[in-house]
């Protein structure tokens, strides 16, 4: 899996309610340690909630899991 697959996974989760979204940062997390990368860059206008608020939540839940997002 590469890290923009895990990464699809991501948004698709977000999409259909956060469905399985702990075991899709996991996989990304595990992808990105493959890889040797310490963040993931997210695309803001991918997600649903695309405010401040909704951003800050996304990268503090991911951070609580191991996964550094930063926006493009």
């Amino acid at each position: 899996m590469t890290i923009e697959q895990a990464l699809e996974a991501v948004y698709v989760s977000l999409d259909n309610d956060n469905e399985n979204i702990d075991e899709c940062i996991d996989a990304l997390k595990a992808v990105l340690k493959t890889n040797g990368a310490a963040n993931v860059t997210v695309d803001p206008n991918r997600l649903p909630q695309n405010n401040r608020q909704g951003r800050k939540m996304m990268q503090s839940y991911f951070k609580r899991r191991g996964v550094t997002v930063v926006f493009a």
